[in-house]
């Protein structure tokens, strides 16, 4: 018999933020997300000329993002491990590791995860609820102890009603909350949700493996360039594009405090490109604003929609 676990309580609020990561990488490792990004993402043009047209070697930049995002996800499941009172959890990262080093089948199967995980979804929504209800529930406690200093300090010949009807809130608030850490994850116990994060990572390296192929291996990429990150870089340069996109649609000539405000806006290293291929920029023959615009449109046409899709990126996360 295992040790029987404390209730998940207050870790409940990153139990939930760790189930979604884990929610949103089993949904990115769909037959259908997969699909579309072997065929419509990866083959597209912006991909093709940004990163590489090695089809491989963009297959292997695929697989080690999953990677590097099932990496995240299991060492939150590690530190979760380690709180349960049953030792048997404790120390995930060393089986995890040994997942890495080879392909297990597993008791669980695509139709039980998936299964596992709605339940788990159904308990962080009302973790989410959860968490804003508490919020509110601190405001009312707040709201009532302010009227309750006032009152005692006044000498109002009328008292109580308006502290009665803000009592009667906060009590109602109390058993709205109450009845929320039942239904959530705060009323779990830490080592069955534990289990059921454990078998999710088994899956989903089995899920990457399944969806990659080959293509999931130690091996060094060629394509090392620095990558924009989620430091915020690649917002900077979704809406530099944007901001552009918008003075090529614009009829007439560009304003030059526009100009130089999206210049100045530019990182330091692309000033440094953009002033030495200016330097050394030379045309055969003098080309119209016309036919400048339509060379920038060609460009935009691809370059355009991945900025959207980093909006939407960032949104979603």
């Amino acid at each position: 018999m295992g040790t029987k676990g404390n209730k998940i309580s207050i870790l409940a609020f990153e139990v939930a933020n760790t189930t979604v990561k884990g929610a949103n990488l089993m949904h990115s490792l769909s037959n259908e997300n997969v699909q579309h990004s072997k065929v419509v993402v990866l083959p597209s043009e912006g991909v093709q000329l940004l990163i590489t047209k090695d089809m491989d070697e963009l297959l292997r930049i695929a697989a080690a993002d999953k990677r590097d995002e099932l990496k995240i996800f299991s060492g939150e499941v590690v530190r979760f491990g380690n709180h349960c009172k049953d030792p048997q959890w404790h120390n995930l990262g060393r089986y995890f590791e040994k997942l890495e080093s080879e392909l297990t089948p597993h008791k669980i199967l695509k139709e039980e995860a998936e299964a596992v995980m709605v339940q788990l979804m159904i308990l962080v929504q009302y973790t989410a609820e959860l968490y804003h209800e508490f919020h509110a529930l601190d405001r009312f406690e707040q709201d009532y102890r302010r009227k309750a200093q006032e009152e005692d300090t006044s000498n109002a010949t009328q008292r109580g009603d308006s502290l009665a009807i803000l009592r009667a809130e906060w009590k109602s608030q109390r058993k709205h909350v109450k009845s929320l850490k039942k239904k959530s994850l705060w009323s779990k116990i830490l080592e069955e949700v534990t289990e059921k994060l454990v078998d999710i990572v088994h899956f989903l390296h089995l899920e990457i493996h399944a969806a990659f192929g080959c293509a999931d291996e130690e091996r060094p990429m060629k394509n090392n360039h620095q990558r924009l990150g989620s430091a915020g870089l690649a917002l900077h340069y979704e809406n530099i594009i944007t901001q552009i996109d918008t003075l090529v649609i614009r009829s007439g000539s560009v304003p030059p405090n526009i100009r130089d405000a999206l210049y100045h806006g530019l990182p330091p290293n692309i000033k440094s490109a953009l002033r030495f291929k200016v330097l050394s920029f030379s045309l055969k023959e003098e080309l119209t604003v016309p036919q400048i615009k339509g060379e920038m449109e060609k460009t935009l046409q691809w370059l355009v929609p991945m900025a959207a899709n980093t909006t939407k990126s960032e949104i979603n996360s």
